[in-house]
């Protein structure tokens, strides 16, 4: 456990699920490492125009718990996510084909582009030349895990050249 004068690691989450909240661009870095190579089907994005919410039902490889994993031998881990911006005035996307209802996306990276008064573009950047603009009134990017742990289909942690 962290003392409050510390900064959290990556263990100190290893067994329990994340709630982390983004009003920051460094916390959103947080964030974004966190579903670095998360999957989703495409169907699994949702804008609520009304409730000004885009949500995201993300598979998450679990960085936290990979150096345990390796050390102990044990399965590599995914568990499902629930990624939420708030504030949401506008989304748009380029590189995804809407009317492919089986289409898996892949999560490489989130950014945060500022405009004025804290308004902005937060810009989920996806494998393929995929990506998502969402246009925000201030930033609000949240990260909840919301099942148990499951061992990663592919039994491999994710790796870039």
């Amino acid at each position: 456990m962290t003392r409050p004068d510390e900064d959290a690691r990556f263990a100190d989450g290893a067994e329990r699920p994340l709630h982390l909240l983004a009003v920051g661009p460094e916390d959103l870095q947080v964030i974004s490492a966190l579903v670095q190579d998360a999957v989703l089907p495409a169907s699994e994005m949702r804008w609520d125009r009304r409730g000004r919410r885009l949500a995201l039902l993300v598979n998450r490889f679990r960085w936290e718990s990979r150096e345990t994993a390796e050390r102990r031998g044990s399965p590599y881990e995914r568990v499902q996510s629930v990624l939420s911006i708030e504030d949401v005035r506008a989304v748009s996307s380029q590189g995804i084909d809407r009317g492919n209802p089986g289409l898996v996306l892949s999560l490489l990276s989130i950014g945060f582009e500022p405009g004025e008064d804290g308004a902005g573009r937060v810009v989920l950047t996806l494998a393929g030349d995929g990506a998502v603009a969402v246009e925000v009134e201030c930033l609000e990017v949240s990260l909840h895990d919301v099942t148990r742990p499951y061992q990663a289909p592919s039994g491999k942690a994710p790796d870039h050249p």
